[in-house]
């Protein structure tokens, strides 16, 4: 049994065959998957899709490269969309200074903002971060001092200094399929390195499809390939990888497990 903890079943590759989508996935022995949003105009078709089906959940929130279109969103916002059964997570949201689509103050506000909704909900907040992490790391740590909350590092690509610090703060961190990637050593150092009671396995779906299907739209089936990799890298069998990862995708996502 396996979780694909952040898919974008809305997104162009999925959304045209989204049942055949999981229909695959589940044959490939995955049984939950987290539809996540990245601007307020998904949300939903996001809660949507999570309602017609008892194994998918969804997240709300704002990516960092949506930021300056929703600078004025609240935390009421965000805060009202919470209140659907269905919806577990907060994101994704963070700090992306690789393409910096977005201002960086206004990206660094509204990730605060889904910090401030994660801490008073118990939500979990689902971050995405690249060539940020001197500034997400500090958001955190001033975040944490005012209050703990539950947080996920998505599709992790930072360097090992900044995991063995998120961790110290108490996040997770899940792992995508450029862990299988060729270029990747460094990020299979770190993989193998991450507690068993931290490590979560997603797609990011449609993009970032593992060896074997590199050049094809991921898809969550997928996630199969990323845990099996995963596991060979920790020295474990993938059944073993597969308990861990998704024990902790519901300790982490509590009401998905209400």
């Amino acid at each position: 049994m396996l979780i694909d903890s952040h898919c974008h079943l809305e997104y162009e590759g999925l959304v045209e065959d989204q049942e055949g989508v999981l229909d695959r996935a589940r044959s490939a022995g995955i049984r939950g998957f987290l539809n996540i949003s990245t601007r307020r105009s998904e949300w939903e078709r996001v809660v949507a899709t999570a309602a017609r089906h008892p194994d998918v959940w969804a997240s709300v929130g704002i990516h960092p490269h949506e930021a300056d279109q929703h600078a004025d969103l609240g935390e009421g916002a965000l805060l009202e969309a919470t209140r659907h059964p269905k919806v577990i997570g907060i994101g994704e949201t963070g700090l992306d200074y690789y393409y910096d689509k977005s201002d960086r103050d206004v990206q660094q506000a509204l990730f605060r903002t889904h910090i401030v909704v994660a801490r008073e909900t118990g939500l979990p907040v689902i971050i995405h971060t690249r060539d940020a992490e001197a500034d997400t790391l500090r958001i955190l740590e001033e975040e944490m001092e005012k209050g703990a909350f539950p947080a996920l590092i998505h599709c992790f690509t930072a360097s090992a200094e900044f995991g063995r610090n998120v961790l110290d703060l108490g996040l997770s961190i899940s792992i995508s399929g450029i862990v299988t990637f060729k270029n990747a050593k460094d990020l299979q150092d770190v993989v193998a390195t991450i507690p068993e009671d931290r490590i979560l396995v997603e797609t990011d779906s449609p993009f970032l499809a593992p060896v074997p299907h590199r050049g094809k739209p991921c898809q969550p089936a997928y996630t199969a390939d990323t845990a099996r990799f995963v596991a060979n890298l920790r020295g474990i069998p993938v059944e073993q990888l597969s308990e861990a990862t998704t024990r902790n995708f519901f300790n982490l996502f509590t009401k998905a497990a209400a």
